[in-house]
């Protein structure tokens, strides 16, 4: 299967390829993970908040994928009176917040949103860069997040980390990073842009240690193996028994102590 930007995210894709957001699903819960890329259950979001990461992304792209991001959008972008909806407003400024730094357009070349696939640890991955510089290697990605400085506790990691480990950056980034070396042969480097959905936003410029890559590449190697069994019908997914797929199909069958509520 040949991916393009209208089949990269259909369910076919997902089923022949494994991408960061998928092995990040199956980590959070196998049982849900599933069950969405069964098409059996898919999770409640809150769209405005997912589109207003792709408003930024898209303006970014291009001008003509900005537009044709807008007009796909309109009815939940504007009110009815024409005016802009407040989330929307604040998209406006966070774009500004980048587009009028000199040091992010100095970075921010290269070939935008490229689409790649390869192998890594046995199994095809799919990837999508948001700017990959051949040239000078290195790749960008945008990121949109509540606060630069928010501190998360985090099980996986042990301890409090920033919104980078919390939603699974680093493990991105290393995937990225591997795709593109096998595929071009030659160092790349990731960084991050992160924009704040803050009033007004804050902005950073984020590389990577590369120590950091490590713990991401074991973290794959010991969990893909069963993940793709768990994929395949080979072995049973687990529940993790606290999202809102385990949430929705809970029965109580018995007491269990206080403390168990922490684990």
């Amino acid at each position: 299967m040949d991916l393009n930007k209208k089949n990269y995210y259909s369910n076919e894709a997902d089923w022949q390829y494994m991408s960061v957001s998928q092995f990040k699903d199956f980590m959070k819960c196998e049982a849900a993970a599933l069950a969405k890329l069964k098409e059996e259950w898919l999770p409640i979001s809150n769209p405005i908040a997912l589109l207003v990461g792709n408003y930024v992304h898209s303006y970014f792209e291009s001008e003509e994928a900005h537009s044709e991001f807008i007009n796909e959008n309109h009815s939940s972008i504007y009110k009815k009176n024409g005016s802009e909806r407040s989330e929307f407003v604040q998209a406006v400024d966070m774009i500004e917040a980048l587009e009028y730094d000199d040091f992010f357009n100095f970075v921010y070349q290269g070939e935008k949103e490229v689409i790649l696939t390869g192998e890594l640890f046995g199994t095809e991955w799919k990837a999508r860069i948001d700017c990959f510089n051949y040239d000078k290697g290195y790749f960008v990605d945008l990121k949109t997040t509540r606060s630069l400085s928010q501190r998360y506790c985090s099980d996986r990691y042990g301890g409090y980390v920033s919104f980078a480990e919390e939603y699974g950056y680093i493990t991105q980034m290393y995937v990225y990073k591997q795709l593109l070396e096998k595929k071009f042969d030659k160092e790349i480097v990731p960084y991050i842009f992160a924009v704040t959905k803050e009033s007004p936003p804050d902005i950073a410029a984020l590389e990577i240690y590369p120590a950091r890559y490590d713990f991401e590449r074991y973290t794959i190697e010991e969990k893909l193996p069963h993940i793709l069994k768990v994929k395949m019908g080979e072995e049973a997914p687990t529940s993790c028994g606290r999202c809102e797929y385990c949430r929705n199909k809970k029965k109580l069958s018995g007491f269990i102590e206080i403390e168990d509520l922490l684990h």
